[in-house]
């Protein structure tokens, strides 16, 4: 089955790392997007800005949403 992904948060690795434990505790396992380390480990060296990029299923993007405003984002 495809899946359409949505972008749901971007932003530093603290926030990121805070929001993936929340969508988890509750069933939704997120895609964690690293342009910085990817970059890195392709040879380009750190042209990025250090951000990192949540994606969440179609399905569970109204779900993570709420979550956000949970926390306050």
């Amino acid at each position: 089955m495809d899946s359409t992904y949505i972008r749901l948060f971007t932003g530093n690795s603290m926030l990121v790392a805070k929001i993936v434990g929340r969508l988890e505790e509750v069933g939704i396992i997120p895609i964690v997007k690293d342009y910085n380390n990817s970059g890195r480990l392709a040879g380009f060296g750190q042209i990025f800005t250090g951000e990192q990029e949540i994606v969440v299923s179609e399905e569970e993007f109204s779900q993570a949403r709420k979550i956000l405003s949970a926390i306050g984002i």
